[in-house]
C-alpha cells in the first residue's frame, strides 16, 4: 500500500513546485546573495521566527540545502537529515516507527514532520528544544541518529573542497566554517518548508473552480466540532502538549514533556502535532504505533486511557459514529499539498 500511494503522488506531482518565500522588492534571482522574504498567507498569524536575526538569502538557502543532503552531517558518512525528512513525505520517514540513524540504530521516538518552522515556538515531541536555530543539534549528536561530534564536523567542512567558499558566498567574509553559521544556515533551508496549498486552502481562498465534495465538507464540519480545540486551523495545531490517551508503550516507558519540566502536570503528555499533509505522513503518535488514519480515529472513539493528565476533551473518547470517521477521514486528505511534497527545490539538490 505504501508503494502505491508513492507512485500515485510521483505520477500527480512531478514537475510542480511552489515557492514559500519571496525576493525582497519582488527582485528576479541572480548570481548575487538577494535577500528573500517570507511569503505569510493570508488570514495566517505571524511566524515566532525571528528573521531580523537571520535573514533568508538565496546562499544561505543553498547551502542549508546542501548541508541537509550531506552524508558528511554523520559520524560514519552514512548518513544525512533527509535520511529521517524525506520531502516527499511531508519531511518525516514512513518506513519505521522510530527514528533511526547510522549502523541501523534505531531511536526512541517517531520522526516529526518539518513543516511551516517559522510558526513554531518549540520543537521535538517534548519541545526540549526552543529554537529552530539549535535543532539540527539533537540529531547530529544523537547516539542513535547522527552520532556526530561538532567539532569534527567543522573540520571536515573546513577541510573540505567546497564549504569554505559556501560558506563566504552566504554569509560574507566574516562567514567561516563554524557552528554559528552551520546552524543558521540550515535553518534559512527548513524555513523553506511551508505548506499552504492543498485543496483545504484553495476552498479557503474560494479559489474558483475548486470546491469541497459533499463528503469532505461534511468530514471538515466533524472535524471542526470534535477534533479543532487542539488541532486549530490554519496551522492545524494549538502548538501545546497534551496526553491525548494513549496507553504506556511498555518498551519504551516515554513520559512526554515531564522529562523536561519535571512537572507531574505534564506526565505523558506530547506536542500535538499539525495535520497537514497527514496523509502521507505516517506511522502516527509519538511511538508510531499507529499504521493508518482509521486506527488513529479508533483509537479517540474507543481506545482513550483515562490518566490524571489526559486532555479534558478527551475524557471518555470522542463520539464518532463510522459514517463520521469515513468522511473525517476524507476532509483530512484535503489537506495534503502536493505542491510542497514534489517541489524540487526543496528535493535532493542535483547537479546541473
Amino acid at each position: 500500500m505504501k508503494n502505491v500511494v508513492l507512485l500515485f503522488l510521483v505520477l500527480l506531482c512531478v514537475g510542480m513546485s511552489t515557492a514559500s518565500f519571496q525576493h525582497a522588492e519582488n527582485k528576479k534571482a541572480n548570481t548575487t546573495n538577494d535577500t528573500l522574504s517570507l511569503f505569510i498567507p493570508e488570514g495566517w498569524p505571524q511566524p515566532h521566527y525571528d528573521f531580523n536575526k537571520n535573514p533568508l538569502t538565496t546562499k544561505g538557502i543553498a547551502l542549508g540545502r546542501k548541508l541537509f543532503y550531506d552524508n558528511l552531517l554523520s559520524r560514519d558518512s552514512s548518513f544525512t537529515c533527509a535520511g529521517c525528512h524525506l520531502s516527499y513525505t511531508n519531511f518525516t520517514h514512513i518506513d519505521h516507527a522510530l527514528s533511526h540513524g547510522i549502523e541501523d540504530r534505531i531511536g526512541t521516538r517517531n520522526t516529526l514532520s518539518i513543516m511551516n518552522p517559522a510558526w513554531q515556538e518549540t520543537f521535538m515531541w517534548d519541545g526540549g528544544v526552543t529554537h529552530l536555530d539549535v535543532q539540527p543539534l539533537a540529531p547530529l549528536t544523537s547516539p542513535h541518529e547522527m552520532d556526530m561530534n561538532v567539532d569534527t564536523l567543522l573540520k571536515r567542512l573546513k577541510e573540505s573542497d567546497e564549504y569554505p567558499q559556501l560558506f563566504k558566498e552566504a554569509f560574507g567574509e566574516k562567514g567561516e566554517v563554524s557552528g554559528y553559521y552551520m546552524f543558521r544556515a540550515l535553518s534559512q533551508f527548513m524555513l523553506t518548508f511551508n505548506t499552504y496549498n492543498s485543496k483545504y486552502d484553495k476552498v479557503m481562498r474560494k479559489e474558483e473552480g475548486v470546491a469541497f465534495t459533499e463528503r469532505e465538507q461534511k468530514g471538515l464540519e466533524v472535524f471542526r466540532a470534535k477534533c479543532a480545540s487542539c488541532h486549530q486551523e490554519p496551522l492545524f495545531t494549538n502548538g501545546s502538549f497534551q496526553n491525548n490517551g494513549l496507553a504506556i508503550d511498555t518498551a519504551l516507558h516515554d513520559g512526554g514533556r515531564i522529562k523536561i519540566t519535571g512537572n507531574a502536570n505534564d506526565s505523558l503528555k506530547f506536542r500535538v502535532p499539525s495535520l497537514r499533509n497527514i496523509e502521507v505522513s505516517y506511522p502516527y503518535m509519538h511511538d508510531g504505533r499507529f499504521k493508518n488514519l482509521q486506527t488513529v480515529l479508533l483509537h479517540y472513539s474507543h481506545g482513550i486511557v483515562n490518566s490524571a493528565t489526559t486532555a479534558k476533551e478527551l475524557q471518555g473518547g470522542i463520539d464518532l459514529v463510522e459514517d463520521e470517521k469515513r468522511n473525517l477521514v476524507i476532509f483530512l486528505r484535503t489537506l495534503t499539498d502536493m505542491t510542497f511534497l514534489r517541489n524540487p527545490d526543496l528535493a535532493f539538490p542535483k547537479n546541473d
